[in-house]
């Protein structure tokens, strides 16, 4: 892989973005970052704080601006925030800056791997979980095709096989 070549892995939440995205630059010799961890390591609260603190918009402009940094450097593999899309300039920076390899997952298999998890804000509302991913399903299924460089499916595969699936299709 060439070192200035940048992979963003965009997708719901659930979808394994920050799985792959380890055992990829692992593969790849290429430098990780997940940017929810980055949000949390510059601020020094979790995710949830932020969003309880600031409300969904305080954390998008936080989200933004991390991408923003991020998607400069060169040669990484960059694990985004399922809602990351939701922003034109995110859309913007990722597009122009990298190849965007959208992890694409069924409803099912994200209840399957979200049904448990306290950390992700936009599923501690009082709605079904289930009604909840259908209705950001609805809203960004669409962005994520439109940026998307590369589609994998990560519904019923390994974090190795989806890996390899992914060198292939990066032609390497």
């Amino acid at each position: 892989m060439k070192k200035n070549k940048n992979l963003f892995l965009i997708g719901p939440m659930g979808a394994g973005k920050s799985t792959i995205g380890k055992y990829l630059s692992k593969n790849l010799q290429m430098k990780f970052y997940d940017s929810d961890q980055e949000i949390e390591k510059r601020t020094g609260a979790d995710i949830n704080w932020v969003f309880d603190i600031e409300g969904e918009s305080g954390f998008r402009k936080r989200e933004t601006k991390i991408i923003s940094e991020l998607t400069k450097k060169k040669g990484i593999v960059l694990a985004t925030g399922g809602g990351s899309i939701l922003s034109s300039e995110n859309r913007k920076f990722l597009s122009a800056r990298g190849i965007v390899i959208y992890l694409n997952i069924t409803i099912e298999k994200q209840l399957l791997r979200t049904r448990k998890d306290k950390n992700r804000p936009l599923l501690q509302n009082k709605d079904s979980l289930k009604s909840t991913l259908e209705k950001l399903a609805k809203e960004r299924n669409y962005l994520y095709k439109k940026i998307s460089d590369i589609i994998i499916n990560a519904d019923n595969y390994s974090a190795k096989t989806i890996v390899q699936n992914i060198i292939k299709s990066l032609n390497l």
